[in-house]
């Protein structure tokens, strides 16, 4: 396979991945889309809690009748949250199988056209044919495909956009506008899929889209005395978009995926990853604001440096916080994760900070499966 050496504008480096093809050039993350039951009030909680800014606004002001949208921005991380108004819309269908949670993970190309004939012609099914869709500043052009699950991923091209966000939305004026948190970029997204899944997705990545594997763990790294899974990490040529595929393995009893799945009924987006520069301050602001994160017990700390060697941070304002820490060849990390912020056990958020690591926390793997364990045992699921 041909080699593509690609600079990565988040990081800085260059990285060369043997695997990683040129035909779909993603120049990174332009939105996420969640279907929600009600939009207002989770833009409100993404406001409040995670220091999103109110960015655009469709709906029936706008000229959308059927769906509302909220368009929410910290830096570069862009979420959609959107709700049917009509009973007969087909996204109720998606609130009622899955609960609130990822549609749409949205991939910034140069030609959206050309990313749709390069990956259908490859394999993939069509979601949306491109179209062009335009108004007085200017037009943008739109066009998706499936993924696992319900998934899809758009491709949007809008080099010649100037107006908020997209056709059809107006900017969003709200006096509400609590102080963000420092969340910069999405860093990775997990999806979890079903019980000898992971290599057919991972292959599609592969094959479709021209992803190369970044790494792999089996049930022997990501494993606790009760449940373990098996995890691929697939990414496009830049790494700028990177997608880790897990699926269960067998383990004494029901892992984490298995229960996602059983929640969402079916394949899905887990977690959202999200870097900051300052994961003490982050976390420290968002846990003022109501967010749960996972408990780490005092114990992991007592060798952490013999572990993952000096570190600039405080060990006790580590412990303090519950944040984890890991080392690899190029540097460490530090990271911590949420509770589920839905109802249903689905999905949740990693805050992460890399000081020059480019892995994903596997010295991590034990301590972070056995919190979400006691989080499982509380809810009756493990």
């Amino acid at each position: 396979m041909e080699k593509s050496k690609l600079t990565n504008v988040e990081y800085g480096e260059e990285k060369l991945f043997d695997d990683a093809k040129d035909f779909l050039p993603i120049k990174g993350t332009d939105y996420v889309e969640l279907y929600v039951g009600n939009a207002k009030q989770s833009a409100h909680f993404y406001k409040t809690a995670f220091g999103f800014q109110s960015e655009a606004y469709a709906g029936p002001e706008t000229g959308v009748r059927d769906r509302v949208s909220y368009v929410l921005r910290q830096d570069k991380i862009r979420l959609v949250l959107t709700t049917p108004l009509t009973a007969d819309h087909p996204i109720n269908e998606h609130l009622s199988l899955h609960g609130d949670g990822v549609k749409v993970i949205a991939l910034w190309v140069d030609d959206a056209t050309k990313a749709f004939e390069e990956t259908t012609k490859r394999g993939a099914k069509a979601y949306m044919e491109p179209q062009r869709e335009e108004d007085a500043n200017g037009y943008v052009v739109r066009s998706g495909i499936h993924t696992y699950g319900d998934t899809v991923h758009i491709f949007v091209e809008r080099g010649a956009y100037e107006g908020t966000f997209l056709p059809g939305f107006e900017k969003w004026e709200s006096h509400y506008n609590p102080p963000a948190v420092g969340l910069r970029y999405i860093d990775h997204m997990v999806g979890n899929v079903g019980w000898n899944e992971m290599n057919t997705w991972a292959e599609f990545y592969a094959q479709v889209m021209g992803f190369a594997q970044l790494i792999s763990f089996d049930d022997k790294d990501i494993s606790t005395e009760y449940t373990a899974l098996m995890s691929k990490v697939m990414s496009n040529g830049n790494g700028r978009i990177k997608f880790p595929i897990n699926e269960p393995a067998k383990g004494k009893k029901k892992s984490q995926i298995e229960e996602f799945i059983d929640f969402y009924n079916g394949a899905g987006v887990q977690h959202i990853a999200v870097a900051t520069n300052n994961i003490i301050e982050t976390v420290s602001a968002m846990r003022d604001r109501g967010v749960e994160f996972l408990y780490v017990p005092e114990s992991y700390y007592d060798d952490l440096l013999d572990r993952v060697g000096e570190i600039e941070e405080d060990i006790e304002t580590l412990k303090e916080h519950g944040v984890l820490v890991d080392r690899d060849d190029e540097g460490y990390l530090l990271q911590l994760f949420t509770k589920p912020v839905l109802d249903r056990p689905t999905m949740f958020f990693e805050i992460i900070q890399r000081k020059g690591a480019k892995s994903f926390g596997k010295g991590n793997f034990r301590a972070l499966f056995e919190a979400i364990e006691r989080e499982q045992a509380r809810r009756g699921n493990l």
